[in-house]
C-alpha cells in the first residue's frame, strides 16, 4: 500500500468563484498553467485550441467551463476574480482576438474551445487538451490536464502516480500521518491528542501559527460573506432555467417570525444562500467542492449566530473537517464526475458533521462516527444537474446536506462512539458505488432529473 499523503486545510478550502470547482476553478487553473508554458516559448504567429472531454464537454456550458478557459488563458486565477465583476470581464475578453500576454497568439473562444462528447479520456472524466499551434498548423506544445475535484488539477504525466490523485506532501514528513479513519483514531488514542490538535501539529510542519490561523480565519470570513451576500440578494439566477433565488425570502420569513423557525429552516436558508451565490458565479469556498459549498458555511454560520460560537471553535471545526476531507479524498473521491453527488454533498456533510461534533466536545470516536453517519446517508446520490447548471437539485441539496450533518453530529454525540460501520468501510462503499454508477448519473446531465423535467 502506498504511503499516506498530507493535504493542508488551506488547500482543501480554497477561495474562488462559482459555479463549479471541477468545471470552473480547475479549468481556470489549467488554462493559466498552460499559458505560463506558452509564455516560456519564443513568440511566433500562433493560436491556442482547448478540447474539453467527458463531463467537461457534456456540462461545461452550464458550468461556465468555456468562460473559465478564457479567463485562465488571459492570465486570471480564481482568487483574482473574487472581487471583480466577472460578467463584465468576460464580456470584455470575448471581444479580444489575441491573448493579453502574447499578442502573436490568437485565441477565439467560439472556435478554439471544442466540446468533444465523443471520447472520454481513460484517466479521468474531466479532461482538457491544450494545444499551442504554429502558423503552419504544427503543434508546438500540447498538454493534457485533468480537473479532479475541489479545484485540484493534474497533468497526464503525474495523474497515475498520485494517491487521490493529488499534489500533496508525503505524510512521512508529518508527526500524525493518518490516511484512514482507523489510523486517525489509533493515533488519537496513542497520543492522547484530539483530531484538531493532531491536524494543527501536522499543519505547523509547513505553516507558522500565525499563517495557519490567519488562513483559517480568511476561509471563515469568506464563507460568512458568502452566506450574508446570498441572504440579501434577490432576482433570477443566470442560465436557461430562469430560477428565482429563494434564500432571502426564506430568511426574511424566519426573521419575521423566529418563534416558528427551527434549526432546519435556518440551515436551509444559510446553505441555499451560499449555493445561490455559487450558481451566480460569485465568490465561494471549495468545501470541499463548489457544488457542495453551502453545507459547511451553513453549519458554521448557525454555530456563530445562534449558538455563540467562538473564533477558536471555528478554527478547530475547519481543522477537523479538513482532516476528514483529506481522508475522503485519499480513499475515495470528492468529484461528482467520478462518483456522483455522494462525493460532493455527501463529503461536505460528513466533514461538517465531524467538525460540529468536535466543537461540541465530542471524542475522537464520536467525531469519526458523526462523519460516517452523514456520509452513509448520502450513498448512491447521483449528480444529475438539470440543463447542466449547478442549480437543480444542487441548491436545495446543500440545505439537506447541512441538515443531515447537524443530525449526524447530534446522534453521534449522544452515543458512545462505538458503531458497526466504520468511516473507512463507508468510504469503500462510496467508491465502489461510484465505480458501478452509470456515467449518465455522474455530472453529464444524461440521466435522472436532468432528463426528467418537462416543459409546461
Amino acid at each position: 500500500m502506498r504511503d499516506p499523503m498530507f493535504i493542508s486545510a488551506l488547500d482543501l478550502f480554497k477561495i474562488g468563484i462559482g459555479p463549479s470547482s471541477s468545471h470552473t476553478v480547475g479549468p481556470i487553473l489549467a488554462a493559466r498553467t498552460f499559458l505560463e508554458k506558452v509564455l516560456s516559448q519564443p513568440p511566433v504567429n500562433s493560436h491556442i485550441r482547448c478540447t474539453l472531454k467527458g463531463s467537461l464537454a457534456y456540462t461545461g456550458k452550464g458550468h461556465a467551463t468555456d468562460r473559465a478557459i478564457m479567463l485562465g488563458l488571459h492570465g486570471f486565477s480564481p482568487q483574482d476574480l473574487t472581487a471583480l465583476d466577472v460578467d463584465a470581464l468576460v464580456s470584455s475578453l470575448s471581444s479580444k482576438t489575441h491573448l493579453t500576454a502574447r499578442e502573436a497568439c490568437q485565441f477565439n473562444p467560439e472556435v478554439d474551445i471544442v466540446f468533444d462528447r465523443q471520447e472520454t479520456l481513460p484517466q479521468h472524466p474531466n479532461g482538457m487538451v491544450f494545444e499551442y499551434i504554429g502558423d503552419a498548423e504544427e503543434i508546438i506544445l500540447k498538454k493534457t490536464y485533468f480537473s479532479i475535484g475541489g479545484g485540484f488539477i493534474n497533468d497526464l504525466n503525474d495523474i497515475d502516480d498520485l494517491v487521490a490523485p493529488l499534489h500533496m506532501e508525503s505524510a512521512l514528513a508529518i508527526p500524525f500521518s493518518f490516511g484512514s479513519g482507523h489510523n486517525m483514531l489509533k493515533m488519537s488514542r496513542d497520543s492522547g491528542k484530539s483530531i484538531a490538535a493532531m491536524k494543527r501539529i501536522n499543519e505547523r510542519e509547513y505553516l507558522s501559527k500565525t499563517e495557519l490561523d490567519q488562513g483559517l480565519d480568511a476561509v471563515w470570513q469568506a464563507m460568512r460573506t458568502c452566506v450574508e451576500n446570498g441572504l440579501k440578494t434577490e432576482g433570477a439566477l443566470p442560465g436557461s432555467l430562469n430560477l428565482s433565488r429563494r434564500a432571502k425570502k426564506l430568511h426574511d420569513q424566519l426573521l419575521a417570525d423566529p418563534d416558528e423557525a427551527n434549526v432546519t429552516d435556518w440551515l436551509c436558508a444559510y446553505a441555499m444562500a451560499v449555493s445561490e451565490e455559487n450558481a451566480a458565479g460569485h465568490m465561494v469556498v471549495t468545501a470541499p467542492t463548489n457544488g457542495a459549498a453551502g453545507v459547511i458555511p451553513a453549519i458554521l454560520y448557525y454555530l456563530m449566530v445562534h449558538q455563540a460560537g467562538t473564533q477558536e471553535q471555528i478554527r478547530d471545526f475547519l481543522l477537523v473537517a479538513s482532516a476528514i476531507g483529506g481522508i475522503i479524498k485519499m480513499r475515495s473521491s470528492i468529484s461528482g464526475a467520478e462518483v456522483g453527488c455522494q462525493g460532493e454533498v455527501g463529503s461536505a456533510s460528513s466533514m461538517a458533521a465531524a467538525g460540529l461534533c468536535a466543537v461540541r466536545g465530542g471524542t475522537s470516536e464520536q467525531i469519526e462516527n458523526a462523519a460516517e453517519i452523514a456520509l452513509e446517508h448520502h450513498l448512491g446520490m447521483t449528480c444529475d444537474p438539470v440543463h447542466g447548471l449547478v442549480q437543480v437539485p444542487c441548491v436545495e441539496r446543500n440545505g439537506f446536506g447541512a441538515i443531515k450533518a447537524y443530525t449526524a453530529a447530534s446522534l453521534a454525540k449522544r452515543g458512545t462512539g462505538q458503531h458497526f460501520m466504520s468511516l473507512d468501510n463507508c468510504l469503500a462503499a462510496m467508491k465502489q458505488t461510484g465505480l458501478e454508477m452509470s456515467e449518465k448519473f455522474k455530472e453529464t446531465s444524461l440521466g435522472g432529473l436532468a432528463v426528467s423535467n418537462t416543459e409546461c
